[in-house]
C-alpha cells in the first residue's frame, strides 16, 4: 500500500464519518450555512453530506480513487464558504473556540492538495498470482 493509498483512505474515513454527522446531528452544520444560498440551511446540510459520503466512497476504492482525489478537492474548495461565514458567526464566542474556527481556514489548502495529489496519483498496478 503507497502513501497515497494511506492518505486516500484516511480522507475516505474522515468524510465517511462527517458525512454520516450531517444527518445524525445536522443543527450545527445547518448553523454554519452561508444565507445567500438559495436552498435552505438543511438542504445545504444534506447536500454537503451526501457529497462527503459520495466522495467517500469513491476514495475507498482503488478504481474509483482518482475520481474521489478530484470529487474531494472540489467539496473542499465549495465548502470553504461555509468555513468563513462560521469563522465570522463566531466572532463573539470564547477565545479557543474563535482560534478554531480561525485555524479551519488555512487547514483547507493541505486537505484540498492531498486531494489533488490523490487525483493525480498513479494507480497501483496489480500483481499477478
Amino acid at each position: 500500500m503507497t502513501s497515497t493509498d494511506r492518505i486516500a483512505l484516511g480522507m475516505a474515513g474522515s468524510l465517511a464519518t462527517t458525512g454520516v454527522l450531517h444527518f445524525v446531528a445536522p443543527k450545527p452544520f445547518d448553523a454554519i450555512v452561508p444565507p445567500q444560498l438559495p436552498i435552505t440551511p438543511r438542504q445545504a446540510t444534506q447536500l454537503s453530506g451526501v457529497a462527503e459520503l459520495v466522495c467517500a466512497a469513491l476514495l475507498a476504492a482503488p478504481r474509483t480513487r482518482r475520481l474521489g482525489g478530484v470529487a474531494a478537492a472540489a467539496l473542499f474548495v465549495s465548502v470553504f464558504p461555509a468555513n468563513v461565514y462560521m469563522a465570522q458567526q463566531w466572532s463573539g464566542k470564547p477565545l479557543p473556540l474563535r482560534i478554531g474556527a480561525y485555524a479551519r481556514l488555512p487547514l483547507q489548502v493541505p486537505m484540498i492538495v492531498s486531494a489533488v495529489r490523490i487525483a493525480r496519483a498513479r494507480p497501483a498496478t496489480v500483481e499477478p498470482e
